[in-house]
Order: structure tokens, then C-alpha cells, then sequence
């Protein structure tokens, strides 16, 4: 998942994902706690794709806020 992708959803769609994302880190965790995680490296993708959504919810708020000026 790329900021490209993310720009063209909107606020609500951003909302949706961030939830399933939040979702699959907290799984993650999970797996990783019990001994059960195969992929370590899905935690970091994971990660990073939160912060992308949270990035791009930012962006579109901000606009949103320049444009009611």
C-alpha cells in the first residue's frame, strides 16, 4: 500500500482501514506473544502502513481546514 492509493479514498474508506489495520497489529502481537508468528516482518509493514493512513487523515484534514478558511 502506497500514499498514492490512499489519497484517492476517502475519509470514511481511511477510517475503515486504519480500524483493519489496527486489528491485524494487535493479531500480530498476538501470534508474536504466543510463538505462533511466522512472518516477523508483516509487525513493521503493518506499522508503517497505520502511519501511512494516519498521514494521509492528517493531509486531508488540514486541506479540508485551509479550504474553510
Amino acid at each position: 500500500m502506497n500514499a498514492a492509493e490512499l489519497r484517492d479514498k476517502t475519509t470514511d474508506q481511511l477510517r475503515e482501514e486504519l480500524v483493519r489495520l489496527k486489528k491485524e497489529a494487535f493479531n500480530l502481537r498476538f501470534q508474536q506473544a504466543s510463538g505462533q508468528l511466522e512472518n516477523t516482518a508483516r509487525i513493521r509493514q503493518v506499522r508503517r502502513d497505520i502511519a501511512r493512513v494516519l498521514t494521509v487523515m492528517n493531509e486531508k484534514k488540514r486541506a479540508a481546514e485551509a479550504a474553510a478558511e
